[in-house]
């Protein structure tokens, strides 16, 4: 009897099990890893094992753009994205920056009527003043120096953040920065509202920011030691009890930064969020607050204010404000 060899695998086997992949997942759906800038064959290893097994649990795979970006981010970085310095230092970076466009309406103000005319209280109020925005400026760095900075670093020690190999999904970072964007709006209400309703706390902590009846952008940082800390540690809590991927939770604090200057920037402009969002506050919303105080405390969406009898729109009747202070 003739014995037979065990059939060898031809070449249009090896292109069907190259095709399929180990976990019979189609190669061409993976997303492609990058190549590692130091040429670390080992690490490239362990992303595309990790990616294997996130595609094989999920059937996502990180959108090749993100873990591009990612890795990029992440190659030879990881000493400086870890140090509990880094959040406090980029939260008053980003401030600044995100605040010289209103730097520049404000000086363009000045000599063009439509600026002025975009204005929240156009022909009652004179733009903010450079000498206005430097002394400002001095008392936010002064606070953040002195305060902010070393508590946050302790934070951060305490909180022990780690840097994944995979990028989030497209989907994951949407849902996470939303859910941060609202869990904080949620947080900020109720803080703001006791704030404002305990005497003590607002005389404390809150009234240094009210200095400023009409604000401008860089006033949305303009306040007390203790309030600066308790923003940053709030935000920061809100992407640590979430579990957010680090690079979500970048992009959440760089859109909670502009929101904030946003809405204290004294503008209603044309494309403003408020105006491409109908379930923003903006700056009109928020410059109610600053004049009257006890309406409007939630900082970004107004829901909260709808649920709670606290919302009061941007034009109010002269009586109803007087009415507000007196209180």
């Amino acid at each position: 009897m003739e014995s037979r060899a065990p059939p060898t695998a031809g070449p249009s086997t090896a292109r069907g099990v190259a095709a399929s992949g180990v976990n019979g997942t189609p190669l061409s759906l993976r997303a492609p890893v990058p190549r590692d800038l130091h040429g670390d064959v080992g690490e490239r290893a362990q992303v595309t094992a990790a990616m294997d097994a996130t595609f094989a649990e999920t059937g996502a795979a990180p959108a090749p753009l993100l873990q591009g970006l990612w890795e990029y981010v992440r190659a030879g970085q990881e000493e400086i994205l870890l140090s509990p310095y880094l959040p406090a230092s980029c939260a008053l970076l980003m401030h600044v920056l995100l605040c010289a466009p209103f730097l520049a309406l404000d000086a363009l103000g000045s000599v063009c009527q439509r600026v002025r005319s975009w204005r929240i209280t156009a022909g009652s109020d004179p733009p903010p003043t450079p000498r206005q925005w430097l002394d400002c400026f001095c008392r936010i760095l002064c606070r953040y120096v002195t305060v902010v900075l070393p508590a946050s670093a302790l934070f951060q020690r305490l909180r022990s953040p780690r840097l994944p190999q995979l990028a989030p999904s497209c989907w994951q970072l949407f849902v996470e920065v939303l859910a941060c964007v609202l869990l904080f709006d949620a947080f900020f209400f109720v803080w703001h509202y006791y704030i404002h309703r305990i005497p003590w706390l607002y005389r404390s902590i809150h009234k240094a920011h009210h200095q400023h009846r009409n604000p401008f952008a860089l006033a949305a940082q303009d306040a007390s030691s203790a309030e600066l800390l308790s923003l940053l540690l709030l935000s920061l809590s809100c992407a640590w009890l979430l579990g957010c991927h680090p690079l979500s939770e970048v992009i959440f604090h760089l859109l909670n930064s502009w929101l904030a200057v946003e809405d204290h920037c004294g503008y209603n402009l044309p494309l403003a969020s408020h105006r491409l969002f109908p379930f923003l506050g903006g700056a009109p919303h928020h410059q109610t607050h600053h004049k009257i105080k006890c309406f409007n405390y939630a900082p970004y969406f107004t829901h909260w204010d709808h649920l709670f009898g606290t919302y009061r729109p941007p034009m109010l009747e002269p009586r109803e404000s007087r009415e507000c202070r007196a209180q």
